[in-house]
Protein backbone atom coordinates (compact mmCIF):
# COMPACT_ATOMS: atom_id res chain seq x y z
CA UNK A 1 0.00 0.00 0.00
CA UNK A 2 1.31 3.51 -0.67
CA UNK A 3 2.32 5.35 2.10
CA UNK A 4 3.94 8.64 2.69
CA UNK A 5 7.93 8.71 3.00
CA UNK A 6 7.45 11.01 5.82
CA UNK A 7 5.17 8.54 7.87
CA UNK A 8 7.39 5.82 7.00
CA UNK A 9 10.82 7.49 8.66
CA UNK A 10 8.61 8.96 11.68
CA UNK A 11 7.44 5.57 12.79
CA UNK A 12 10.37 3.88 12.10
CA UNK A 13 12.37 6.51 14.28
CA UNK A 14 9.26 6.41 17.08
CA UNK A 15 10.49 2.77 17.54
CA UNK A 16 14.26 2.98 17.35
CA UNK A 17 14.27 1.17 14.12
CA UNK A 18 15.67 2.07 10.65
CA UNK A 19 13.91 1.85 7.33
CA UNK A 20 15.26 1.15 3.86
CA UNK A 21 15.43 3.06 0.91
CA UNK A 22 16.39 1.45 -2.63
CA UNK A 23 17.13 3.05 -5.76
CA UNK A 24 14.48 1.72 -8.49
CA UNK A 25 16.32 1.83 -12.36
CA UNK A 26 13.78 -0.49 -14.18
CA UNK A 27 10.33 -2.03 -13.46
CA UNK A 28 12.00 -5.02 -12.04
CA UNK A 29 13.67 -3.26 -9.17
CA UNK A 30 10.46 -1.90 -7.68
CA UNK A 31 8.79 -5.51 -8.07
CA UNK A 32 11.74 -6.78 -6.64
CA UNK A 33 12.32 -4.53 -3.77
CA UNK A 34 8.50 -4.31 -2.57
CA UNK A 35 8.80 -8.36 -3.18
CA UNK A 36 11.75 -8.17 -0.56
CA UNK A 37 9.73 -6.14 1.57
CA UNK A 38 6.87 -8.57 1.97
CA UNK A 39 9.04 -11.10 2.83
CA UNK A 40 10.84 -9.43 5.64
CA UNK A 41 7.20 -7.79 6.38
CA UNK A 42 8.67 -4.72 6.65
CA UNK A 43 8.07 -1.10 5.08
CA UNK A 44 9.76 -0.22 2.33
CA UNK A 45 10.82 3.40 0.07
CA UNK A 46 11.44 3.10 -3.55
CA UNK A 47 13.97 6.05 -4.70
CA UNK A 48 14.30 7.06 -8.58
CA UNK A 49 17.02 9.39 -8.73
CA UNK A 50 17.94 12.29 -11.16
CA UNK A 51 20.16 9.36 -12.86
CA UNK A 52 17.54 7.24 -12.92
CA UNK A 53 15.31 9.50 -15.08
CA UNK A 54 18.27 10.33 -17.05
CA UNK A 55 18.38 6.95 -18.23
CA UNK A 56 14.70 6.78 -18.79
CA UNK A 57 15.64 9.89 -21.07
CA UNK A 58 14.69 12.29 -19.02
CA UNK A 59 11.13 11.05 -18.81
CA UNK A 60 9.79 11.10 -14.51
CA UNK A 61 6.56 9.77 -15.53
CA UNK A 62 6.48 6.22 -16.95
CA UNK A 63 8.58 5.07 -14.52
CA UNK A 64 7.21 6.53 -11.61
CA UNK A 65 4.06 5.94 -12.78
CA UNK A 66 5.07 1.80 -12.50
CA UNK A 67 6.54 2.38 -9.16
CA UNK A 68 3.53 4.00 -7.64
CA UNK A 69 1.18 1.33 -8.94
CA UNK A 70 3.56 -1.48 -7.64
CA UNK A 71 3.87 0.47 -4.59
CA UNK A 72 -0.25 0.45 -4.09
CA UNK A 73 -0.01 -3.51 -4.71
CA UNK A 74 1.56 -4.27 -1.97
CA UNK A 75 0.80 -5.63 1.53
CA UNK A 76 3.45 -3.25 3.83
CA UNK A 77 3.63 0.41 3.67
CA UNK A 78 5.53 1.41 0.21
CA UNK A 79 6.99 5.00 -0.03
CA UNK A 80 7.94 6.80 -3.37
CA UNK A 81 11.10 9.04 -2.93
CA UNK A 82 12.42 11.23 -5.59
CA UNK A 83 16.54 10.79 -4.91
CA UNK A 84 19.32 13.08 -5.54
CA UNK A 85 17.54 16.02 -7.37
CA UNK A 86 19.90 18.51 -8.85
CA UNK A 87 17.70 19.99 -11.53
CA UNK A 88 14.81 22.15 -10.08
CA UNK A 89 12.69 21.57 -13.23
CA UNK A 90 12.69 17.78 -12.19
CA UNK A 91 12.76 18.50 -8.64
CA UNK A 92 8.79 20.31 -9.40
CA UNK A 93 7.50 17.41 -11.17
CA UNK A 94 7.93 15.22 -7.91
CA UNK A 95 4.28 15.90 -6.77
CA UNK A 96 2.20 16.19 -9.88
CA UNK A 97 4.06 12.14 -10.72
CA UNK A 98 3.21 10.83 -7.34
CA UNK A 99 5.92 11.20 -4.53
CA UNK A 100 5.71 11.64 -1.15
CA UNK A 101 8.91 13.21 -0.72
CA UNK A 102 12.38 14.40 -2.88
CA UNK A 103 15.99 14.71 -1.59
CA UNK A 104 17.17 17.95 -3.26
CA UNK A 105 20.92 17.99 -3.95
CA UNK A 106 22.93 20.96 -3.36
CA UNK A 107 25.82 19.66 -1.96
CA UNK A 108 28.03 20.47 -4.56
CA UNK A 109 27.73 24.24 -3.74
CA UNK A 110 29.36 25.86 -0.81
CA UNK A 111 27.69 25.96 2.21
CA UNK A 112 25.74 29.79 1.94
CA UNK A 113 24.77 28.56 -1.51
CA UNK A 114 23.70 25.11 -0.23
CA UNK A 115 21.43 26.92 2.47
CA UNK A 116 19.89 28.82 0.11
CA UNK A 117 19.04 27.15 -2.58
CA UNK A 118 17.80 24.41 -0.66
CA UNK A 119 15.84 26.37 1.69
CA UNK A 120 13.49 27.48 -1.42
CA UNK A 121 13.37 23.73 -3.07
CA UNK A 122 12.22 23.19 0.14
CA UNK A 123 9.40 26.15 0.40
CA UNK A 124 7.91 25.35 -2.87
CA UNK A 125 7.92 21.00 -1.92
CA UNK A 126 6.19 21.68 1.32
CA UNK A 127 3.86 23.78 -0.41
CA UNK A 128 2.93 21.02 -2.73
CA UNK A 129 3.00 18.59 0.62
CA UNK A 130 6.28 17.06 -0.32
CA UNK A 131 8.77 15.88 2.57
CA UNK A 132 12.15 17.00 1.71
CA UNK A 133 15.30 15.44 2.62
CA UNK A 134 19.00 17.27 1.57
CA UNK A 135 22.53 16.71 2.14
CA UNK A 136 25.23 18.02 4.35
CA UNK A 137 29.30 17.27 3.99
CA UNK A 138 29.91 15.38 0.80
CA UNK A 139 29.23 12.03 0.92
CA UNK A 140 31.79 9.92 -1.47
CA UNK A 141 31.96 8.39 -5.17
CA UNK A 142 29.07 10.04 -6.73
CA UNK A 143 31.00 11.04 -10.26
CA UNK A 144 34.14 11.99 -8.51
CA UNK A 145 32.33 15.08 -7.24
CA UNK A 146 31.90 14.37 -3.78
CA UNK A 147 35.73 13.92 -1.79
CA UNK A 148 36.46 11.09 0.19
CA UNK A 149 36.38 11.95 3.92
CA UNK A 150 34.83 14.80 4.00
CA UNK A 151 31.93 14.75 7.09
CA UNK A 152 29.13 16.63 8.62
CA UNK A 153 29.84 19.05 11.16
CA UNK A 154 27.21 18.27 13.99
CA UNK A 155 26.84 22.60 14.79
CA UNK A 156 26.81 23.41 11.27
CA UNK A 157 24.03 20.54 10.52
CA UNK A 158 21.87 21.87 13.03
CA UNK A 159 22.25 25.54 11.89
CA UNK A 160 21.68 24.32 8.48
CA UNK A 161 18.59 22.38 9.46
CA UNK A 162 17.24 25.73 11.02
CA UNK A 163 18.23 27.82 7.85
CA UNK A 164 16.16 25.41 5.42
CA UNK A 165 13.15 23.78 6.83
CA UNK A 166 14.30 19.96 5.53
CA UNK A 167 12.42 17.67 7.10
CA UNK A 168 15.61 15.19 6.72
CA UNK A 169 19.31 14.96 6.24
CA UNK A 170 21.82 12.79 4.70
CA UNK A 171 25.17 13.20 6.70
CA UNK A 172 28.71 12.57 5.22
CA UNK A 173 30.12 10.00 8.50
CA UNK A 174 32.16 7.45 6.33
CA UNK A 175 29.96 5.85 3.83
CA UNK A 176 30.65 6.00 -0.09
CA UNK A 177 28.11 5.75 -3.03
CA UNK A 178 28.72 3.05 -5.59
CA UNK A 179 30.48 0.75 -3.43
CA UNK A 180 31.07 -2.70 -4.42
CA UNK A 181 32.55 -4.22 -1.08
CA UNK A 182 31.36 -3.91 2.19
CA UNK A 183 34.39 -2.42 3.94
CA UNK A 184 33.30 1.33 4.82
CA UNK A 185 33.81 2.16 8.46
CA UNK A 186 31.42 4.88 9.68
CA UNK A 187 32.11 7.11 12.64
CA UNK A 188 29.57 5.91 15.13
CA UNK A 189 30.70 8.89 17.47
CA UNK A 190 29.83 11.14 14.71
CA UNK A 191 26.36 9.81 14.17
CA UNK A 192 25.59 10.15 17.77
CA UNK A 193 26.65 13.68 18.17
CA UNK A 194 24.60 14.73 14.71
CA UNK A 195 21.67 12.57 16.34
CA UNK A 196 21.94 14.86 19.49
CA UNK A 197 22.08 18.05 17.83
CA UNK A 198 20.12 17.81 14.51
CA UNK A 199 16.17 17.58 15.44
CA UNK A 200 15.61 15.68 12.12
CA UNK A 201 15.85 12.09 10.95
CA UNK A 202 19.33 11.35 9.72
CA UNK A 203 20.03 9.65 6.63
CA UNK A 204 22.84 7.57 5.50
CA UNK A 205 24.06 7.63 1.69
CA UNK A 206 25.78 4.82 0.23
CA UNK A 207 24.67 2.43 2.21
CA UNK A 208 25.81 -0.60 -0.17
CA UNK A 209 29.22 -0.70 1.12
CA UNK A 210 28.74 -0.63 4.98
CA UNK A 211 28.77 -4.55 6.51
CA UNK A 212 26.07 -5.43 8.32
CA UNK A 213 27.02 -5.00 11.98
CA UNK A 214 28.00 -1.38 10.90
CA UNK A 215 24.57 -0.77 9.69
CA UNK A 216 23.59 -2.24 12.86
CA UNK A 217 25.25 -0.23 15.17
CA UNK A 218 24.19 2.80 12.51
CA UNK A 219 21.03 2.72 13.77
CA UNK A 220 21.53 2.23 17.28
CA UNK A 221 23.19 5.32 17.13
CA UNK A 222 20.56 7.25 14.97
CA UNK A 223 20.62 6.83 11.74
CA UNK A 224 17.16 6.03 10.63
CA UNK A 225 17.09 6.28 6.49
CA UNK A 226 19.37 4.03 4.83
CA UNK A 227 20.00 4.55 0.81
CA UNK A 228 20.86 0.88 -0.59
CA UNK A 229 21.74 1.10 -4.36
CA UNK A 230 24.66 -0.63 -5.77
CA UNK A 231 24.01 -3.90 -3.90
CA UNK A 232 20.61 -4.14 -5.68
CA UNK A 233 22.81 -3.79 -9.46
CA UNK A 234 25.21 -6.23 -7.96
CA UNK A 235 22.76 -8.86 -7.50
CA UNK A 236 20.68 -8.09 -10.61
CA UNK A 237 24.24 -8.38 -12.67
CA UNK A 238 25.37 -11.13 -10.99
CA UNK A 239 22.19 -13.28 -11.61
CA UNK A 240 21.84 -12.31 -15.66
CA UNK A 241 25.78 -13.43 -16.00
CA UNK A 242 25.50 -16.81 -14.66
CA UNK A 243 21.73 -17.32 -16.60
CA UNK A 244 23.11 -16.03 -19.66
CA UNK A 245 26.44 -18.31 -19.35
CA UNK A 246 24.27 -21.38 -19.10
CA UNK A 247 21.26 -21.32 -21.15
CA UNK A 248 20.97 -19.89 -24.99
CA UNK A 249 17.17 -18.87 -25.17
CA UNK A 250 16.41 -15.18 -26.42
CA UNK A 251 13.58 -14.64 -24.04
CA UNK A 252 14.51 -11.81 -21.64
CA UNK A 253 11.84 -13.28 -18.88
CA UNK A 254 14.74 -16.49 -18.24
CA UNK A 255 17.17 -14.15 -17.02
CA UNK A 256 14.92 -11.26 -15.46
CA UNK A 257 13.29 -13.78 -13.47
CA UNK A 258 16.50 -14.72 -11.35
CA UNK A 259 17.52 -11.51 -11.43
CA UNK A 260 14.12 -10.40 -9.38
CA UNK A 261 14.23 -12.90 -7.12
CA UNK A 262 18.01 -11.82 -6.32
CA UNK A 263 17.11 -8.34 -5.85
CA UNK A 264 14.41 -9.95 -3.65
CA UNK A 265 16.19 -11.49 -0.80
CA UNK A 266 18.95 -8.97 -0.93
CA UNK A 267 16.33 -6.05 -0.51
CA UNK A 268 14.63 -8.76 2.33
CA UNK A 269 18.23 -9.20 4.53
CA UNK A 270 19.05 -5.35 4.32
CA UNK A 271 15.90 -4.92 5.99
CA UNK A 272 16.44 -7.15 8.77
CA UNK A 273 19.05 -5.60 9.34
CA UNK A 274 18.41 -2.04 9.25
CA UNK A 275 15.19 -2.89 11.22
CA UNK A 276 17.33 -4.82 14.29
CA UNK A 277 15.35 -8.08 13.47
Amino acid sequence: MFSPTGEIVADAQRRGVGVGAFNVITVEHAEAIVSGAEAAGCAVILQISENAVRFHDGRLAPIAAAARCVAELSSVRVGLHLDHVESDELFDQAAANGFGSAMYDASKLDYAGNVAATAAAAKRGHAQGLWIESELGEVGGKDGAHAPGVRTDPGEAAAYVAATGVDALAVAVGSSHAMTTRDARLDHSLIAKLRETTPVPLVLHGSSGVSDDELRTAVTKGIVKINIGTALNIAFTGAVRRELATQTSVDPRKYLRPARDEMAATVTQALRVVTLL
